[in-house]
């Protein structure tokens, strides 16, 4: 690394302190793939055991990303610093260090010093996600570092091409960066002063091909088999449209509540910055590539019947980049309390919902995983725990981190085109006694612990439950958002198991 990335130290510090700040402050479950599509894998590489979905039996998931957190992992367990608290913990402050650099480069790519700083920090979904270990959210922060790389118009000369080597890294990890990096290279062949051919044929293919192939074994060799888990994520999510199996929504979600609730109050000077460039267009070049590249990105994300908020993250610094540089322009020509006003506005708009969805909403999944580490850490031989909740509600072994007994309620995809299937958890919700009975039979030995919301203990109060006693319950929601997900996590304990842990 240059001296010259060491530049602006004050800068990249005040980054770090928000983002570490945010592993601390954010203390709520987003989705599930935030562990079991990085932790849960790389708990597994490293200690043996570890839960490992489905995904990663069918091969549709790169081991690029939980390679840096077994890596992690590695040295904690050599240093024999692998305690319960340090392994949850030190993950996400690798990531949110990892953000707080592609922070910096959004400071130096945006190049409206303060506003850069404000827009960047004042995001309350970047805060909100910045420090997970979620896939999209490392794509985000390599997103962020490859776009200050690219050569802009403007920029000077054309001397790197090291956004290609992380675009081609990004496809390989998750294919559908591609959606993103598909208008940005064209974009490239466009303004470059090297003709677009030899472009192509010395720089994208040769590199594509040294990515794509090094992604190869590296998958193959944690496989134990050959894959290409692009394909087979294209495969499984496109072709197959097995992603449908986790909800779907209409084809304007992401018109109508994803971009609105991922830029929050951001969404009105990037409004304004938006139409500040169509009306000069021949001045705004290279936002006019961005807004192409959101428009595009947004066009084929609603064609796909599966939505998320996350799929729209690396699409966020280029919008904070468009409202940064409104903000900028606007503020050197408005009045001073006009300008004080409109930032207390947006960080007022900014905190309240970072506050309140990061630390407030959905918690209990988390909380109860202490109190679960804490019962298995006593009798880990005896001890067995049943999450009778819809899948992957908690974290599981990247949390306990003790080897103990475990089991939840499925929702694999019908991958044998089985007829008339339904996932085990529509088979419990639909009968929860009936599948207890099938399952734990009378004269079968019962789960220590049952893990549930509050919602199910009238389904299943007079049956199964009578059998145990309540012993914790944590706060989870206010707002539920099925009738599966209840306001409180609890944990239920057999009524007999207190007297074998003491014989």
């Amino acid at each position: 690394m240059h001296l010259k990335n060491f530049k602006n130290v004050d800068v990249f510090l005040i980054f770090v302190l928000i983002r570490v700040l945010s592993v601390f402050i954010v203390q709520t479950f987003f989705v599930p793939d935030e562990y079991y599509q990085s932790l849960e894998v790389a708990h597994r590489l490293v200690f043996g055991y570890g839960h490992l979905t489905w995904e990663w039996h069918q091969g549709i998931r790169s081991y690029g990303y939980p390679l840096l957190f077994a890596l992690l992992y590695k040295v904690l367990y050599t240093l024999g610093l692998d305690s319960p608290q340090v392994v949850i913990y030190v993950p996400r402050i690798a990531q949110a260090l990892l953000s707080a650099y592609s922070d910096l480069c959004f400071y130096r790519w945006s190049g409206t010093k303060k506003w850069a700083v404000f827009s960047i920090c004042s995001s309350w979904f970047w805060f909100y996600t910045c420090s997970r270990t979620l896939i999209n959210t490392f794509e985000t922060s390599f997103t962020t570092i490859a776009l200050s790389h690219f050569p802009w118009l403007g920029k000077g000369p054309e001397t790197s091409s090291s956004f290609i080597w992380i675009a081609a890294g990004l496809f390989c990890i998750r294919a559908t960066s591609a959606v993103i990096w598909l208008p940005m290279c064209l974009f490239h062949l466009c303004i470059s002063q090297t003709k677009a051919f030899k472009l192509v044929t010395t720089k994208y293919i040769p590199i594509g091909l040294i990515v794509l192939t090094m992604s190869i074994i590296l998958d193959s060799l944690c496989y134990g088999s050959f894959q290409i888990t692009t394909y087979n994520f294209l495969k499984a999510n496109i072709f197959q449209n097995v992603a449908t199996n986790y909800g779907t929504q209409p084809w304007h979600w992401y018109l109508s509540s994803g971009i609105p609730t991922i830029l929050g109050i951001q969404i009105l000077p990037f409004i304004m910055g938006v139409l500040v460039v169509l009306k000069a267009r021949q001045n705004h070049l290279n936002e006019l590539a961005m807004l192409g590249t959101v428009i595009f990105a947004t066009l084929i994300f609603s064609l796909l019947p599966h939505k998320e908020f996350r799929f729209l993250l690396p699409l966020l610094p280029i919008m904070l980049f468009v409202s940064s540089r409104f903000l900028s322009a606007w503020s050197r020509k408005a009045s001073r309390a006009s300008v004080w006003l409109a930032t207390f506005i947006i960080f007022i708009g900014s905190l309240l919902p970072a506050y309140y969805i990061g630390y407030n909403h959905q918690r209990g999944t988390l909380d109860v995983m202490e109190e679960l580490q804490h019962i298995a850490l006593k009798d880990p031989e005896n001890v067995s725990l049943l999450f009778l909740m819809p899948c992957h509600s908690t974290p599981l072994y990247s949390h306990i981190h003790i080897n103990v007994k475990t089991r939840f309620l499925t929702c694999n995809p019908n991958l044998d085109g089985i007829e008339d299937y339904i996932d085990e958890a529509d088979q419990f919700y639909a009968k929860p006694n009936n599948w207890l009975r099938q399952n734990y039979p009378p004269n079968s030995t019962l789960p220590s612990h049952i893990v549930c919301f509050d919602t199910l203990v009238p389904l299943i109060g007079n049956d199964i439950l009578t059998r145990y006693k309540r012993i914790k319950q944590f706060f989870h929601c206010d707002f539920p958002l099925s009738s599966r997900i209840g306001a409180n996590v609890l944990i239920h304990e057999r009524k007999d198991f207190e007297i074998l842990w003491t014989t």
